[in-house]
């Protein structure tokens, strides 16, 4: 280890946003707010601004694991974040990093799309993100369409969260700002119930 740390480290998987509205510019920014150091892995370049992502190309598996792995060796990681994985073989080359540290709490953001509706192959990617990356999550934190498109057989966001709970997955924050309501509700699953809730107005 070539340094010590004062503070916590998070690392953080994720795309690199241009504008710095979102991604790992907008991870770090929230990590340092809590005092905690951020170790930034970049999985994608996007071409992007702040309405729209216009392109995105996936880092090489093999490069993210490289990034990822050389830091792990030399930091102590308390939590991992991933967000934008890039590719599917981002998602299996990540969990098979994984298995060699599973004392480490690992939240996962499913980004399925982009806020102004582009699609990131987002059927693979949840494909994916189902056979290799839920039943390791610590806190799984999906959008409400993000939500149904992670577990499509259920017909309600609680039994969404009951779906996404059962794959192994500890817990589940299913956030309501893509639904047509006029206040927002994030709703925390976990121990297969809903185990609390937050409204605000729009």
């Amino acid at each position: 280890m070539s340094q010590s740390y004062t503070v916590p480290v998070v690392m953080t998987l994720a795309g690199n946003d241009p504008s710095g509205g979102a991604g790992l510019q907008a991870d770090i920014e929230a990590i340092a707010s809590m005092g905690c150091h951020a170790a930034p892995v970049v999985t994608a370049l996007t071409v992007q601004d702040t309405c729209d992502v216009l392109a995105v190309v996936p880092i090489d598996p093999d490069l993210v694991y490289a990034q990822a792995r050389t830091v792990l060796n030399d930091a102590p990681v308390a939590a991992i974040k991933i967000g934008l994985l890039g590719s599917p073989a981002n998602a299996e080359i990540i969990a098979e990093l994984l298995e060699d540290y599973p004392h480490i709490p690992l939240i996962l953001d499913p980004v399925l799309a982009a806020g102004g509706g582009r699609d990131f192959d987002g059927d693979a990617l949840a494909d994916a993100i189902r056979r290799h990356l839920l039943a390791r999550t610590t806190v799984l934190t999906p959008n409400s369409v993000e939500a149904r498109r992670l577990a499509p057989a259920a017909d309600t966001l609680d039994a969404c969260a009951q779906a996404l709970l059962d794959t192994g997955c500890a817990h589940v924050l299913i956030t309501g700002t893509h639904e047509a309501t006029d206040a927002v509700v994030n709703r925390l699953y976990g121990d297969g119930r809903l185990l609390d809730s937050w409204t605000w107005e729009r």
